[in-house]
């Protein structure tokens, strides 16, 4: 690595550490000044248990906060480094020797590329073990969640529902399982039988459900068989798979794994499944591109006009982001009676990846 390589590097570095503890500081700043009334709700925890609490909720949530906020945890590192170097006249100094400055932005475009594969690892390997911890809420206390859980489906197609979900125990309290059968021909689900119990509590070795007086009850051409006793009940749906389940919303949280598994089943949500399984390729390529549309804009020999060339690659980030965030949200939604998802979450792609190969075309080097 040349000498320049390791200054711009070391620039943008030092930029980079800056614009995150500003970004993701601020982002739970505001969050805890807008919620603070939620973590000191329980008048019978002690300051010490509030503040562990607050602790933990924050050391979870900044995985998501990193992935909300890298793209633009770039952009604000790479106009610190090309700023400091505008301003010392650095630019010109560099031109004069006869390199050209898209070979400057060389080890900040690397750099990008190893901050997205971070981010790929944030999103596939960090988020989903810690999702059933991501999604409590601010005055929940880890020890005593409990969620209610309606019709979550395993990969048999069974609904499992109860009023209460225990996470620390992992035991559903009177749980009530509608198993079903796919009808291939009809291309529907049918009701087979219902199992009840007094409780169920999980075992990860038999990868199951221990039931306590559990009974399955058949269903044979809508009329009820006779009960049966079952002290077990086989299943894919674990207990950290609960508390992410209960909601829609909550599938940005899975891996790409989970969200083709959930597919394969069927669910009613399978637009914004295969909505989230192409944001998850499109996303890295979106933060990317808003920095090679930025680079060219920040890569100003004028210190006078770096105030306004920072502007507009803000400007330009804020576009890409409000596109991109449009695009999410209509995604899973029909129009002229067909569902794209694979369309909305490259659209994003597609207006600004042309943009950034004009501006790169038309740098002053």
């Amino acid at each position: 690595m040349k000498t320049l390589d390791k200054y711009v590097a070391k620039n943008f570095l030092i930029g980079y550490s800056i614009a995150f503890a500003v970004l993701i500081g601020l982002r739970m700043m505001i969050d805890m000044f807008v919620n603070l009334d939620e973590f000191t709700e329980r008048a019978d925890l002690t300051f010490w248990q509030i503040f562990a609490n607050i602790l933990s909720y924050y050391s979870v949530q900044s995985t998501i906060y990193f992935r909300d906020f890298a793209g633009m945890i770039t952009v604000v590192a790479a106009s610190f480094s090309l700023g400091k170097m505008t301003r010392n006249n650095e630019l010109i100094a560099i031109m004069t020797s006869g390199v050209s400055l898209k070979r400057v932005i060389a080890p900040i475009v690397f750099l990008a590329l190893l901050f997205t594969g971070i981010l790929v690892i944030d999103q596939e390997f960090l988020i989903p073990p810690l999702a059933d911890k991501i999604v409590r809420s601010q005055d929940a206390v880890t020890d005593e969640l409990t969620y209610d859980m309606w019709f979550i489906s395993d990969e048999k197609g069974s609904l499992f529902c109860s009023t209460q979900f225990k996470v620390r125990e992992e035991s559903i309290s009177k749980p009530i399982i509608i198993t079903r059968a796919r009808d291939e021909g009809a291309l529907k689900w049918e009701i087979t039988g219902i199992v009840q119990a007094s409780s169920a509590k999980y075992n990860a070795q038999e990868g199951g459900w221990v039931l306590e007086n559990g009974s399955f009850q058949a269903v044979i051409q809508q009329r009820a068989g006779q009960s049966q006793a079952i002290d077990f009940y086989q299943s894919d749906l674990t207990p950290k798979d609960i508390p992410v389940r209960r909601k829609s919303a909550n599938m940005d949280l899975l891996s790409s794994y989970d969200l083709m598994r959930l597919a394969q089943q069927s669910p009613k949500d399978l637009p914004r499944l295969y909505a989230q399984k192409n944001f998850r390729i499109t996303d890295p390529i979106i933060n990317l591109i808003m920095l090679m549309v930025c680079l060219p804009i920040l890569v100003c020999r004028d210190p006078k006009a770096m105030k306004s060339a920072i502007m507009i690659s803000f400007a330009i980030t804020g576009l890409c982001y409000i596109t991109a965030f449009v695009c999410k949200m209509i995604a899973p939604e029909a129009f002229f009676g067909r569902v794209v998802p694979q369309l909305w979450a490259w659209i994003p792609i597609f207006i600004f990846l042309p943009i950034s190969f004009i501006e790169l075309d038309s740098m002053k080097t």
